[in-house]
């Protein structure tokens, strides 16, 4: 620990303390450097750098690292000293911590510090090594310096007077206060206060006055949403729906097959008919070979054209020309049999569905477990997104149809979005278009005396945003709707803003107070 201390900059920095009579404490250093006399007491001045190298003699011991303990000689601020019986080499680092006696109880303050001196006693048996601190907490060493201005108030450091929120010298100091008066501050000046006052209560006049044009002078639909055209997917026929991995949200080309339908029974109609059209192929080569062969005699032939009934086959003797006659028939039944198979066959091509268009898709039907659906059940929906396809439709009430007409300006802002996008009226129509729109409830549809105005965005909206419902306002004046629209929408991002943060705060406190 360094004896030797100098000013920084040369520049002495006084302060008013207690004269001799007020105890110091133990320790060679700290002596004032001068003073004067007032009435009723008398004041010594001691430089405030000086304060933190004064040493003071408490009861207290030094622990190192390997479990030694080592009495204490004096401590300050800055550093200590230990009695050993052999000096320490000087510059010796050490990890040690500071075992301070207050009142009942015994203080921890870990420190490093380094060895800067070694003294011998008078006897010569020990030695007074001192330690400068090179390093402690911010904690440790404000704990430190009230045990050390404990001990230069003449008062025995005790665990109450260290949790009084007083410090020790305090009342020297205001004994110390009226000798030193302090100079009159100088007021500021509120000219920039006002200048901040005048200018919320502007922004505030403007939000309200914005507030109110938004809301009595322009016209506001019932209900308004994001929409887009909707094709329907029905099953063309009764089966088991076979697995897809569509979900709303993905998106399918045109020409994609989306999933198929099997239907059994179908499936087992084609093959009786092509099995039949191939038992009269076989049975009308047969008759024209036997014919061949006979040499106008008799000929025998089947009875039935059709064997899929399960009975026995009966076969009976004609003549030539009646043979000629039943092969006619046979050739006609395997015609219609083969007009019969072809159009099986289209049936069961038209369960397997394809993609009509580049379509978003919007609802699908589970296929898990093997689903099974009836004819014309819907199996998925899809919105067409292409451009001009994502409008908004809304809802406005007849009192107020008569104000808007087509290519007529709205503004239109989403959820969480921080600026309108400014559309124009497509068509106003007392019902919807032929073409039905997803992202429409139809339950709103079913409202008494509105009609629909289909809306035009300027800027494409995305197709994710099909169903969100929209806040709507036709103007008839553009600029001071486009004017109070802005606002408002500024005045909403702001309180957006200020709920999000409010919404961090309080989750981190309940984790927080979780944790």
């Amino acid at each position: 620990m360094s004896d030797h201390h100098s000013d920084m900059n040369g520049i002495e920095r006084n302060e008013p303390t207690l004269g001799p009579g007020t105890p110091r404490g133990a320790g060679p250093a700290g002596s004032p450097s001068g003073g004067h006399e007032a009435p009723g007491e008398r004041i010594h001045h001691e430089r405030r750098d000086e304060r933190r190298f004064i040493r003071v003699s408490p009861p207290f011991r030094v622990r190192c690292e390997d479990g030694q303990e080592l009495p204490g000689a004096d401590v300050s601020v800055g550093g200590f000293a230990v009695r050993t019986s052999r000096p320490l080499r000087q510059g010796e680092r050490l990890s040690a911590s500071l075992l301070l006696t207050v009142g009942a109880t015994e203080l921890i303050v870990p420190v490093r510090a380094e060895c800067r001196h070694a003294t011998a006693e008078a006897d010569g048996r020990h030695h007074v090594n001192g330690f400068e601190i090179t390093d402690i907490d911010p904690p440790h060493r404000e704990l430190l310096r009230q045990v050390v201005r404990s001990c230069l108030t003449g008062r025995q450091a005790s665990i109450e007077s260290l949790m009084e929120g007083e410090d020790p010298q305090t009342p020297r100091k205001r004994k110390a206060a009226p000798s030193t008066p302090l100079p009159p501050s100088r007021p500021p000046k509120p000219k920039g206060r006002y200048v901040l006052l005048f200018s919320a209560i502007a922004i505030l006049a403007l939000a309200a006055a914005a507030t109110a044009y938004r809301n009595f002078m322009l016209i506001e639909p019932s209900f308004a949403a994001v929409t887009a055209p909707r094709i329907d997917i029905r099953a063309p026929g009764p089966g088991i729906l076979e697995a897809h991995d569509l979900q709303a949200g993905d998106r399918v080309e045109r020409d994609q097959e989306l999933t198929s339908i099997t239907n059994s029974d179908l499936e087992s109609e084609l093959i009786l008919s092509r099995a039949s059209l191939n038992y009269n192929e076989q049975l009308i080569a047969n008759l024209k070979e036997h014919l061949q062969s006979a040499g106008g005699g008799q000929v025998s032939i089947a009875s039935s054209a059709r064997p899929e009934s399960g009975d026995a086959m009966n076969f009976e003797t004609v003549s030539p020309e009646i043979a000629q006659a039943r092969i006619s028939q046979f050739e006609t039944a395997r015609d219609l049999e083969s007009s019969r198979i072809t159009a099986l066959e289209a049936r069961q091509a038209s369960n397997e569905i394809y993609s009509p268009c580049d379509c978003l898709v919007a609802w699908a039907l589970s296929s898990a477990d093997g689903t099974y659906i009836n004819e014309s059940e819907r199996i998925m929906t899809l919105i067409r997104t292409g451009e001009n396809d994502v409008m908004v439709e809304a809802l406005v009430h007849m009192d107020d149809i008569e104000r808007i007409e087509p290519n007529q300006t709205a503004y239109v802002s989403l959820p969480n979005a921080s600026t309108p996008i400014r559309a124009r009226v497509r068509n106003v129509a007392l019902d919807i278009e032929r073409q039905p729109r997803a992202g429409f409830p139809s339950w709103v549809r079913q409202q008494q005396n509105v009609a629909s105005v289909l809306l035009v965005p300027e800027k494409s909206l995305p197709a994710e945003s099909v169903g969100k419902p929209a806040d709507v306002r036709f103007t008839e004046a553009p600029l001071l709707g486009a004017t109070a629209e802005w606002i408002w929408q500024g005045m909403r991002a702001v309180g957006q803003f200020g709920e999000r943060v409010y919404r961090a705060v309080t989750q981190e406190d309940e984790q927080r107070e979780a944790g």
